[in-house]
């Protein structure tokens, strides 16, 4: 197994959308130069998206225009349209990500469209990014399991998946959007994606439903698979998925891949400080598992 895994934080997007409390503007900020500063160095920190629709993710352009562009760090957005794309270049967006569901009723439910719908939404988009020199990420949603289908085939992934990278993305981040996969399910499912996508250009976003996220990870990594999203405090959720909790925590990743000796440069005591940071600006503790147990010998230590 490979001795090198990329790390994709996205408690600022896909983690902060979908939680109750809104976050400022320069709290966002602030989570995500912490963030960076403890090693954490691509990180998506907003969607350019209706603010009726996803008030929490509003003023994605300040954040994007305020953030410290320090050397190395890579800041993504997620744009579903057009429109979104022109505003998030006009804020200075040099990567983007696009998104479509491998359900389609989790894309009609989320979207308000098909699937091929949502494609040709965003066909205008790869074309201009293409044009401008502007890197586009491309998700899938639901890859093992959708709240309104049920099963998802792995052929439909990967059918999906080859649309996506015959369009121009330039990696494809597979989503288990409401956390049922399971680590055979997951291998499947992603030696199906593998036979139309090269291994290396696929990513691998899990959220811990069940229990399974890190299971499924490491079933991924046994195929190949060097790309995992995260979210710091395993913030995040699923509206349409009762019950789902958040994306795997970037804390809980971490301290497996540095467990089996990758190193992945990110500082577990920064990384900490920021889930806290986060975790005190939303009312609750941190879900993640490692953030648990650190916080409580921290407490130890110093009572």
């Amino acid at each position: 197994m490979s001795d090198h895994i990329s790390i994709i934080e996205m408690g600022p997007r896909d983690g902060l959308q979908n939680e109750k409390t809104l976050v400022s503007v320069e709290a966002r900020i602030a989570f995500v130069e912490t963030l960076v500063a403890a090693g954490l160095t691509t990180v998506e920190v907003g969607a350019f998206v209706s603010p009726k629709a996803i008030p929490q993710m509003a003023s994605s352009d300040q954040v994007l225009r305020g953030i410290s562009h320090v050397k190395g760090a890579e800041f993504h957005v997620l744009v579903p349209n057009e429109k979104g794309y022109d505003a998030a270049r006009a804020a200075g967006a040099k990567v983007v990500s696009v998104f479509a569901a491998a359900s389609e009723g989790f894309s009609r439910a989320n979207i308000n469209c098909s699937i091929a719908d949502s494609i040709e939404r965003f066909k205008p988009v790869l074309a201009r990014a293409r044009d401008d020199g502007v890197k586009v990420r491309g998700y899938v949603s639901c890859v093992l399991g959708c709240p309104f289908d049920g099963e998802i085939k792995p052929k439909a992934v990967a059918d999906l998946a080859k649309i996506l990278w015959d369009l121009g993305c330039y990696e494809i981040s597979l989503g288990d959007t409401i956390g049922v996969g399971t680590p055979l399910k997951a291998k499947q499912m992603l030696r199906a994606v593998a036979g139309e996508v090269p291994a290396d250009k696929l990513a691998m976003h899990f959220h811990d439903t069940y229990g399974q996220a890190l299971a499924n990870l490491y079933a991924g990594m046994e195929e190949g698979v060097r790309v995992i999203d995260g979210a710091a405090g395993g913030l995040g959720g699923c509206p349409y998925a009762p019950g789902a909790t958040g994306n795997v925590a970037t804390e809980d990743v971490v301290y497996m891949l540095e467990g089996m000796g990758i190193r992945t440069g990110v500082d577990m005591e920064k990384l900490l400080a920021a889930t806290n940071e986060v975790a005190g600006l939303l009312g609750r503790p941190p879900v993640s598992r490692v953030a648990s147990a650190l916080n409580a010998k921290k407490r130890r230590t110093t009572s």
